[in-house]
Parts: structure tokens; C-alpha cells; sequence
């Protein structure tokens, strides 16, 4: 008699363990979302109201030849990029610096002006070989992506395109590095294993996984084109820093 309710209990836990199994992997994933939000673990994502700007033709690639490591360019649209609600560019209007005193065409706030259009208008030239800008949120913030135009009017590639994260505007101390496609290690702030990659009027997103910081810097060194650095329009996708 004991064997026979102890084969019962033990057939009744593992009906209700395949029961269990079932309902979790078969629950809508909405739900799960709502559920995960309920138990603390994770915030409501939402996709990023991203602008693009116009598309040009781009005509026929120059001088990509000789381009290594190099991702193949996508024809299909780029998936939504998911975030907290609450999460806008922050960088808008914030101050902008430069390894150069001043550009070469246009002026360093038209990076951060909200005009990507590939036109003579919004296009910032800097001097030749390896340069960079700095973005100051004047806050640390939370970093979710960062999203970046060089030149889209033609198909062409920047070289030892560098993005980081710093708490200090030298960049000496807590300094993360979010893209690297410097495969060289030529700039001399270590080896990137990142893709060249065909500038498109989508830009180049780059997820930062909620890092905090206030100061975003990126970095160049030519293009397939010339050696002039290019851009139209940074974007930071982040919120400030919760006490």
C-alpha cells in the first residue's frame, strides 16, 4: 500500500512539473514582459523614435577594393532599436569639442543640430588623418546607443571608426570602449574587432547597454575617399542618471 501512494505522489509531481513547463514556455510574451516588469527584473522596453534622413542614390562605390574586413551592405531596413520609455537624444545642442581648433567646412555645432541631411548645409569637415570630437551631456547619463552619420550623399567607408564613453572630458580614467573597427590598432587605443561598414542614410547604430557617463567621444582617420573626417549628426540615446 505505501509502494502504491508513494508511485502516486511521484506521478502526480512530475505531471505537475510538465505542467509548469508547459505554461511557461507556451505564456504570450507580452505577459512575460508584464510578468518580469512585475517581479522587478526588467523595465518595459519600447523602440527608439529614430529620424532618418533622406535616402540618396549613393551611385557606384569608390575605391572599396582594397577594404578589409568589411560587412556587407544590408538591403533590408534596420530592426527598431529597444529602450526604456523616457530614453531621447541627449545630445542635442550639447557642447562639442574637437581634436582640431577649427574645421576645415561648417562648425562643430552642426553635429549635434538635428540636421543629417547629406548637404553642404550640415556637413562638418575636419582636418586630415586621425581626428576626433567630443560630445559633453553636462550630466552622467544612462546610454543606451549612440548613433552617428559620417557622409551618406555616396557609398564610401570611414577608417578606425572609434567610439567611447568617458566620466572625465581627457578621458584618463573609466573610459569604456562601445565600437572599435580599428583593426590595426593605428589610432593606438587598442585592437578594434569591429567591421568596416558602407555609410547608409540609416547611420551607424551602436548599442551602450545603459552605460553611465557624461562625455562621448568618437574617432576617425580618413575614408575610402580622402583623408578628410566627416560628419552630418551624432545622436546619444540616453536619460539622465537616477539619484
Amino acid at each position: 500500500m505505501k509502494r502504491m501512494q508513494l508511485m502516486s505522489i511521484c506521478v502526480v509531481a512530475v505531471l505537475l512539473m510538465l505542467g509548469l513547463l508547459y505554461y511557461y514556455q507556451n505564456i504570450p510574451p507580452a505577459q512575460a514582459q508584464d510578468n518580469n516588469a512585475a517581479a522587478g527584473k526588467t523595465e518595459t522596453l519600447v523602440p527608439l523614435a529614430i529620424e532618418l534622413p533622406t535616402a540618396q542614390l549613393g551611385g557606384t562605390p569608390a575605391n572599396l577594393a582594397g577594404v578589409t574586413n568589411l560587412e556587407k551592405l544590408s538591403t533590408q531596413a534596420r530592426a527598431p532599436f529597444l529602450a526604456p520609455p523616457g530614453v531621447t537624444n541627449v545630445a542635442l545642442h550639447k557642447p562639442v569639442s574637437s581634436s582640431v581648433v577649427e574645421p576645415m567646412l561648417g562648425e562643430l555645432a552642426w553635429i549635434v543640430d538635428g540636421n543629417k541631411e547629406a548637404t553642404d548645409g550640415s556637413l562638418v569637415e575636419l582636418d586630415p588623418f586621425k581626428q576626433h570630437v567630443t560630445i559633453d551631456l553636462g550630466a552622467m547619463h544612462e546610454i543606451y546607443a549612440v548613433l552617428f552619420w559620417h557622409y551618406h550623399k555616396e557609398k564610401r567607408v570611414y577608417f578606425d571608426v572609434l567610439v567611447q564613453v568617458a566620466n572625465d572630458t581627457d578621458f584618463l580614467g573609466k573610459v569604456q570602449t562601445l565600437y572599435n573597427n580599428d583593426n590595426d590598432n593605428s589610432l593606438g587605443l587598442g585592437l578594434g574587432t569591429d567591421r568596416h561598414y558602407i555609410e547608409s542614410a540609416e547611420g551607424r547604430l551602436v548599442p551602450a547597454q545603459a552605460v553611465k557617463a557624461r562625455y562621448v567621444r568618437l574617432y576617425s582617420q580618413g575614408s575610402s575617399d580622402n583623408d578628410q573626417n566627416h560628419y552630418l549628426e551624432i545622436e546619444v540615446y540616453g536619460r539622465p542618471v537616477r539619484d
